[in-house]
């Protein structure tokens, strides 16, 4: 590895943290970088999280998921000194495709992958295993434990309309993937 940044470029590494703490460890990192003046050879830190809908009853609830958990994405000039600015930081336990050579990803996979991030939960398209006319089990919510055939499914969305039975009568709710299972 080589001290000189004009012969190399930036590039993009995977740095293994500890798990639920790549927060800190971005953190970490950026102090550590500034501590030791080697700005100039970072050119970003990525944890690739997105908000992602929560279900909760009566509530629409958003949390920060984070889509490789123990994993983030540092921007860097790999020298002798960036690597051991990276290896010695608190919550970070190593880069990922070896000890002495890291392996590198490309600008646009980081850029894809940025962009899909960017899109977040709202543009996915989910997988749908209910069919109309499937028989259901609400799971949670105010409808737990209450039986029903799905209606529509909305996979846009990640949701379905159920026909629950309420007093004798077929009631349309719209509940989460997540929220009923198959009887």
């Amino acid at each position: 590895m080589e001290e000189n940044k004009e012969t190399q470029e930036h590039k993009w590494y995977v740095v293994h943290t500890h798990s639920n703490y790549e927060q800190k460890a971005k953190k970490s990192l950026e102090e550590r970088v500034k501590a030791f003046h080697v700005e100039e050879f970072f050119d970003g830190i990525l944890v690739p999280s997105e908000q992602a809908p929560k279900a909760a009853p009566g509530k629409k609830k958003s949390a920060n998921r984070r889509t490789f958990p123990g994993y983030i994405l540092v921007r860097m000039v790999l020298t002798d000194k960036t690597w051991h600015v990276v290896m010695n930081t608190p919550k970070i336990t190593g880069f990922v495709g070896g000890r002495t050579s890291p392996a590198t990803i490309p600008d646009s996979e980081v850029e894809a992958l940025r962009a899909q991030l960017e899109e977040g939960a709202e543009g996915r398209v989910y997988k749908s295993e209910f069919n109309v006319g499937d028989e259901v089990l609400v799971n949670e919510g105010p409808f737990q434990n209450f039986s029903g055939v799905v209606d529509e499914t909305k996979p846009e969305k990640g949701k379905v309309r159920v026909l629950v039975s309420i007093f004798g009568r077929s009631t349309p709710v719209e509940l989460n993937f997540d929220q009923i299972t198959k009887k």
